[in-house]
C-alpha cells in the first residue's frame, strides 16, 4: 500500500495570539506518511507553535490542519490519535512505569490481556523489559525519557510529536538517545513531527528538516541538502558552523558569479544572485577551504594564522583572510600532517562550487 504524501497538511495556517502579531504565517506543509520531520528554529521562530496546533492545545488563527485527509480543528487533542512526548518527561510520578504506559490504554477501554501486551511490546522497544513496577523516580533521567517515548508509542498512534525531548539529558545521553529514536523511527515506520532548537539533532534523526525563522519555513530539505546548498543567509548561519563575505556582484556568468569584497574579488556558485551590482554575503563551509593546496583553485588567497586549536578528531585554524579576521578551518587530523603556527603566512584556497551567493542579511 503506498503511503500518503500529505499525510499530515498544515494548509495556509496563520497563528496569532494577541490578534496582531503572527507568530505562525501563511504555513503550507506537507508531512509524508512514515516521516520523521524536524522542526527546526530559534526561540520564538513558531515551531512549538505549529507542533502545539496539530497536538489540539492550540487552534490556527486562519488555515487549517488536516490528518490523513480529515480537517482536525474541531478534534479534542486525546481524539486525534497522537503521541506526545515532552522534555520534562510528564510521567504520573505517583504510578509504575506500567501503570504509566497501560493509562493511554485504559482510557481507550482495551481489555487486560491487551493492554499486557501493547505495555510488553512498547517496553521491549526502548529496551527497559523488567521494569515494569519501577516507579519514575527511581529511574535516571535517559530511563524515565525512555519510558515517555514507550507511553507515546504504546497506542500505536497515527503521529507522533516530541516537543525538545531531550534537551534536558547530559550530551552523550543526548547522543545515544538520538540514535535510539532514530533507530525505533526506522523499525515502526510511524509518522513523527520533531521540533528542536539543536541543529545537530536534526541533522542526525531526520529524513527531511524545516527551519523556522520569524513564523516562517525558510527551507524544506533533506540533511545534506540543508547543510551544502542552503538557500538563504540566515539558513547558511543557523546550520553548522559558516565563514561569510559580504561584496557586490561584479559579473554572474552561467551558475557562477564573481564577488567584488572591499579588498579582492572571490568567485562564488551564484544561488540567490540574480544581477551585477547586488550586495551579497558568500558562504563558505569550514571544511572546504584548503591550507597550502596541492592543486590550483578557483579562490587562492594569503592568509595570516591568528589562532590554532587541537579538537581532537581536527584542529580548528582561525586566519586573517581578505580583512576577515575571523575565517575558520577545519583541518582533520587524520589526512594532515601540518606544523601551523601563529602569526605564519600561509595560502588559503578553495572552489567556487563550495563558496555560495546568498541574500545579504
Amino acid at each position: 500500500m503506498s503511503k500518503n504524501p500529505e499525510f499530515v497538511k498544515f494548509d495556509k495556517v496563520d497563528k496569532s495570539y494577541d490578534g496582531k502579531v503572527l507568530v505562525v504565517k501563511d504555513l503550507q506543509l506537507d508531512i509524508a506518511e512514515g516521516e520523521f520531520i524536524t522542526m527546526l528554529g530559534p526561540s520564538g521562530s513558531g515551531k512549538t507553535t505549529c507542533l502545539m496546533m496539530l497536538a489540539g492545545f492550540e487552534t490556527p488563527t486562519n488555515g487549517e490542519i488536516l490528518l490523513d485527509g480529515n480537517i482536525i480543528s474541531n478534534i479534542p487533542p486525546h481524539k486525534r490519535g497522537i503521541g506526545m512526548v515532552f522534555q520534562n518527561y510528564a510521567l504520573f510520578p505517583h504510578m509504575t512505569v506500567y501503570e504509566n504506559l497501560a493509562f493511554p490504554l485504559r482510557v481507550r477501554k482495551m481489555e487486560k490481556n491487551e493492554i499486557d501486551k501493547k505495555v510488553d511490546k512498547a517496553l521491549s522497544m526502548v529496551s527497559l523489559n523488567g521494569f515494569e513496577t519501577r516507579m519514575p523516580g527511581q529511574l535516571s533521567g535517559g530511563q524515565q525519557q525512555r519510558v515517555a517515548v514507550a507511553r507515546a508509542l504504546v497506542f500505536d498512534p497515527a503521529v507522533v510529536l516530541m516537543d525538545e525531548p531531550l534537551g534536558a539529558l547530559d550530551k552523550n545521553l543526548r547522543e545515544s538517545m538520538q540514535y535510539e529514536i532514530k533507530h525505533i523511527h526506522e523499525s515502526i515506520g510511524v509518522t513523527v513531527v520533531y521540533v528542536t532548537h539543536d541543529q545537530s539533532e536534526a541533522l542526525t534523526m531526520s529524513n527531511r528538516i524545516a527551519v523556522f525563522n520569524d513564523g516562517k519555513v525558510q527551507q524544506l530539505s533533506n540533511p545534506s541538502e540543508l547543510y551544502e546548498k542552503p538557500v538563504n543567509s540566515f539558513v547558511a548561519e543557523f546550520i553548522g558552523e559558516n565563514n561569510t563575505f559580504n561584496g557586490e556582484v561584479s559579473d554572474i556568468s552561467g551558475e557562477k558569479c564573481k564577488v567584488k569584497l572591499s579588498n579582492g574579488e572571490i568567485l562564488a556558485s551564484a544561488i540567490s544572485v540574480k544581477s551585477k551590482g547586488e550586495q551579497t554575503t558568500v558562504s563558505l563551509r569550514p571544511e572546504r577551504a584548503l591550507i597550502e593546496p596541492g592543486e590550483t583553485m578557483d579562490n587562492m588567497f594569503s592568509g595570516k594564522v591568528e589562532e590554532v586549536i587541537y579538537h581532537g578528531d581536527h584542529t580548528r585554524v582561525r586566519i586573517n583572510l581578505l580583512g576577515n579576521p575571523e575565517f575558520i578551518l577545519k583541518v582533520p587530523n587524520s589526512t594532515s600532517n601540518l606544523e601551523l603556527k601563529v602569526k605564519q603566512d600561509i595560502k588559503i584556497g578553495w572552489n567556487s562550487s563550495d563558496a555560495r551567493a546568498l541574500d545579504p542579511k
